[in-house]
């Protein structure tokens, strides 16, 4: 990873644990098996990447750009995305463990979340307009001032989403999860 830039290339089992990786970018790169944890990879840029089994937890992201980047299979534990480059920002994550991650203020409109553990994730002024939390743990998720117009939440789970702070027009919920619309009323639905 000593070069700058780095095009269709494949990592696999790399180990970069408390390393520093900055200025370098990554275009339609597969990483796999890498553990990149507690690793400072800021001003970075990855473009048509995909991460597969990587562990990133506790990665620095500052000023790094992921732009159309998928996650299948990985620990993203306590990354602040919000602090990645807006600009063509694009993320998708599959079976991945996203707890305590943070999207405060991050547009990413028809993000797709599928069966990901999403307990403690900020999203904090985030857009996720026709976004799809398919079989989601969101289990204290932090919804405020959230677009989440069109978003799919049917098979979502453990939510607390405010109706009346999040714009939600023609979201999707199913019947199980209604409480989570209405736990500050204090309502049994039964």
């Amino acid at each position: 990873m000593e070069n700058l830039l780095h095009v269709q290339k494949t990592f696999e089992k790399v180990t970069y644990t408390d390393k520093i990786i900055n200025n370098r970018e990554f275009e339609d790169c597969v990483f796999k098996n890498c553990d990149f944890s507690n690793s400072n990879f800021a001003n970075n840029t990855f473009m048509d990447c995909e991460f597969i089994d990587c562990n990133l937890s506790m990665m620095n992201v500052m000023g790094t750009s992921l732009k159309n980047v998928s996650f299948k299979y990985c620990k993203v534990l306590g990354i602040h995305f919000n602090e990645c480059d807006d600009f063509l920002f694009q993320v998708q994550f599959e079976e991945s463990t996203l707890d305590y991650a943070i999207f405060t203020n991050k547009k990413m409109p028809k993000t797709k979340f599928l069966h990901c553990s999403m307990q403690e994730v900020t999203f904090v002024g985030t857009t996720l307009t026709n976004s799809i939390f398919e079989n989601c743990n969101l289990e204290g998720a932090i919804f405020n001032d959230t677009q989440l117009a069109g978003a799919d939440f049917k098979t979502a789970y453990n939510y607390k989403i405010d109706p009346e702070f999040n714009p939600m027009k023609k979201a999707k919920f199913s019947t199980q999860g209604l409480d989570g619309l209405l736990d500050k009323y204090d309502i049994k639905i039964v």
